[in-house]
């Protein structure tokens, strides 16, 4: 495992962070699974979260989604209210995978 640097993630993600960054999303899928209905869980992890981007910027990480990402979801039948809320929770649990593999401080609550 290379060591985390915020100056190079950007251009070494996929080379120097792949293991890390495997074992994020499959934690973060894991956790979602026990707390969510395991076929939309499924679903947006191979139809959304697959073609999403991990950024890190501003101390933090930020998942850039795929444009029309409800669109993407097949299979699955679920309101597009509950899909947006579920896919912002697995973002966010997803952040704070990435956070906790690369051994970063917690992001600041904004209550």
């Amino acid at each position: 495992m290379a060591g985390f640097d915020p100056e190079t993630f950007e251009e070494e993600k996929y080379v120097e962070h792949f293991t890390e960054l495997q074992q994020a999303y499959k934690q973060a899928f894991d956790v979602m699974n026990s707390e969510y209905d395991s076929g939309l869980i499924h679903g947006i992890d191979q139809m959304v979260l697959n073609e999403s981007e991990p950024v890190y910027e501003d101390g933090g990480f930020r998942i850039d989604l795929p444009e029309n990402a409800y669109e993407r979801l097949q299979g699955v039948e679920v309101e597009r209210d509950r899909f947006d809320a579920v896919v912002e929770r697995y973002v966010e649990e997803l952040k704070r995978q990435l956070r906790g593999v690369f051994d970063l401080p917690a992001e600041p609550r904004t209550e």
